[in-house]
């Protein structure tokens, strides 16, 4: 293998796993097209007063099983071949990588291992932060690159735009990258909830009323790849990876910078290292927390760096705020939308607070660029552009 870069080579997307609290990819995409919302009231620790979540099943899921089915169905829909356990030594693929953060990963399991209420063993060792990294490594047999990226709600974004630019810099050709999260666990709850960042009703994203974020569980794996293989193999290709954009406000633990400068240079950079003019965007997938200080500074800056108010809208009103995965289900709603034509709305939406094109319905459009928002704790922001993918 040749590990030298290759700025020139272009990166598409050929696969997309994705679960979500509304179900698996084509449902979630059909549900939120529906205006529909995975947001219910549920207490799943009677320690804890019930909250309004996005759970995928009626109790929080185990990871592993989430991890496996993303893995999967982004597999499958790339190469249309099933994932086979045990991998046999010899086809270890040192052309794939994996590229696969969360921002809670296994939080839940170590909580329940300092509660007593499940036995310390060796098992242990799969519960580390990079775990569901490994694991997906183990049941695709890649021996290339292996990282797990822990950015906060900027996780997805981070591991998509390194993984692409593992394959750029000539290391592999073929990346799975994305991430994971299932974070309704009593620690994460009770710290939310301390803050005072949790809804009491529901997500309602840039709304007057919006009170707070609904955290909810959700996956995005991403099958990148070098265009030439694709091509090369007759492989669907969703859509093609350009530029991201990253900086950090160095400001609080948790509240973002007020002044946005820190957020317009993850912005500026994310355009510049694509080419694209402000102008040029066709549609926004925004953060949208429904938190007060989050949306309206995001808001603020859309106004400003945008005068053409290209469309907008946040998914988090249906999906719950999937914490890592979030930004990393925001990419795939952008694959998804430049290849059906739809832009999705944002659920809870009903009275905007701040000017704009703020998609309350689903519009049909034709979109070839849009850019995808991350704004995480610590003042972590992230923004990645992603096109049409024509030769």
């Amino acid at each position: 293998m040749n590990h030298i870069q290759e700025k020139s080579r272009r990166i598409v997307v050929t696969g997309i796993g994705l679960t979500s609290a509304l179900g698996n990819r084509n449902v979630t995409w059909q549900s939120l097209l529906a205006r529909q919302s995975a947001i219910q009231l549920h207490q799943p620790f009677v320690s804890i007063p019930a909250r309004p979540l996005a759970l995928i099943d009626s109790e929080p899921i185990e990871l592993t099983r989430l991890v496996d089915q993303v893995t999967q169905a982004a597999w499958v829909d790339a190469t249309t071949v099933p994932i086979d356990a045990p991998i046999d030594p010899d086809l270890v693929d040192q052309h794939l990588g994996v590229c696969v953060g969360s921002s809670r990963s296994y939080q839940g399991v170590l909580e329940q291992y300092a509660a007593g209420q499940r036995p310390l063993d060796d098992q242990w060792l799969r519960h580390l932060p990079h775990g569901p990294a490994v694991r997906i490594a183990q049941q695709l047999g890649a021996g290339g690159p292996l990282l797990a990226p822990m950015t906060a709600c900027t996780t997805g974004i981070s591991a998509i735009a390194r993984g692409a630019d593992l394959i750029r810099e000539g290391w592999c050709d073929r990346v799975l990258a994305g991430a994971v999260e299932a974070p309704i666990t009593p620690l994460t709850l009770a710290g939310f909830a301390q803050m005072g960042a949790l809804a009491t009703t529901g997500s309602y994203p840039f709304d007057r009323s919006r009170e707070g974020l609904v955290l909810g569980e959700g996956a995005a794996l991403l099958v990148l790849e070098a265009a030439d293989l694709a091509r090369s193999r007759g492989a669907k290709i969703y859509g093609e990876i350009l530029g991201a954009g990253f900086s950090t406000d160095a400001y609080h633990l948790s509240a973002p910078d007020p002044t946005g400068r820190s957020a317009r240079v993850a912005v500026h950079w994310a355009l510049k290292r694509s080419g694209w003019r402000p102008e040029q965007v066709d549609y926004i997938h925004a953060h949208g927390t429904a938190t007060k200080l989050n949306d309206a500074q995001e808001a603020n800056l859309i106004q400003d760096l945008f005068p053409q108010q290209p469309p907008v809208s946040s998914t988090k009103g249906a999906t719950g705020h999937t914490l890592g995965a979030s930004s990393a289900l925001g990419v795939a709603f952008c694959l998804l939308a430049i290849e059906s034509g739809q832009l999705p709305p944002t659920v809870g939406l009903q009275d905007p607070e701040f000017a704009g094109f703020w998609l309350q319905t689903p519009i049909a459009r034709h979109v070839d660029r849009t850019l995808c928002f991350a704004f995480g704790f610590g003042g972590q922001n992230a923004v990645l552009a992603v096109q049409r993918f024509e030769d």
